[in-house]
């Protein structure tokens, strides 16, 4: 790990050359088309993109008339996304800080945090729910009333219905708190890599708890998986689910993490 840098900031960083060759990445158009229809997006709209990576919805979203601000814990995730805007000839506000403690001084009309951009990453002695309810509460605390909020996260589903009682024994996963400690290989595009993985992935109904709790009103629960996002059902072995929400329109004021 490099000096002073989280375990996911020193991933990002070194894979940062080679993230946009992951298969995931290569449906960013019809993503967008999405992401339009369902949360009303138009021209002229200011969106926050949460964990924004290489900025390939930051820069589409710019592309088509909204103003974007991308806040990403990885500087050379970052760099990759302003050699994007650059290419593409459009201004976005880049921002280097961690997704669980900024809050953006001027509200937004809208948010989204894709593919694991942020939620769902924590350090192995990191609270992941203090972690993730953070981000949540930072997205709330940059958003205007009534605004769209759009999350996709890991599905606890299918975590639970590939572990087996050996896991368990073994110290792999534990079912009392949904937390996982393991090896596993990574075929990234830069070759293989070993990882050390901690994990408390969540099931669909604790995640729309605490949208709750952050102050959003959850519209859709649906299958979110890159590559396959629709107005559908989620599937218990699928990777993703996907979150549309609102900031409560009564909701002027939203706790800051870290207060109570």
């Amino acid at each position: 790990m490099s000096e002073g840098k989280t375990f996911w900031q020193a991933f990002f960083d070194s894979h940062a050359a080679h993230y946009d060759e992951n298969p995931f990445t290569k449906n960013t158009m019809v993503e967008v088309d999405f992401l339009f229809e369902v949360m009303a997006l138009r021209a002229g709209l200011a969106i926050l993109d949460v964990g924004c990576g290489t900025g390939r919805h930051a820069v589409e979203l710019a592309r088509r008339g909204l103003r974007v601000t991308g806040v990403d814990l990885s500087e050379g995730m970052l760099e990759r996304a302003k050699l994007r805007a650059e290419q593409a000839g459009v201004q976005v506000e880049w921002v280097h800080a961690d997704a669980a403690r900024y809050v953006h001084p001027t509200p937004f009309d809208a948010a989204i945090c894709l593919c694991e951009g942020a939620f769902n990453l924590t350090e192995a002695q990191e609270d992941p729910v203090a972690h993730d309810l953070g981000i949540l509460r930072s997205v709330a605390a940059s958003l205007k009333p009534g605004a769209p909020f759009v999350l996709t996260a890991m599905n606890g589903y299918a975590t639970i219905r590939q572990m087996k009682d050996e896991a368990v024994e073994a110290g792999q996963f534990d079912p009392a708190t949904m937390r996982s400690a393991y090896q596993d290989e990574w075929n990234l595009p830069e070759g293989p890599v070993l990882m050390t993985i901690h994990e408390r992935l969540f099931i669909p109904p604790e995640i729309v708890a605490m949208l709750h709790h952050a102050g959003f009103e959850v519209l859709n629960v649906w299958g979110g998986t890159a590559g396959d996002w629709g107005k559908r059902k989620i599937r218990l072995d699928e990777v993703e689910v996907m979150f549309v929400s609102r900031k409560r329109p009564d909701e002027h004021s939203v706790l800051r993490p870290g207060v109570s």
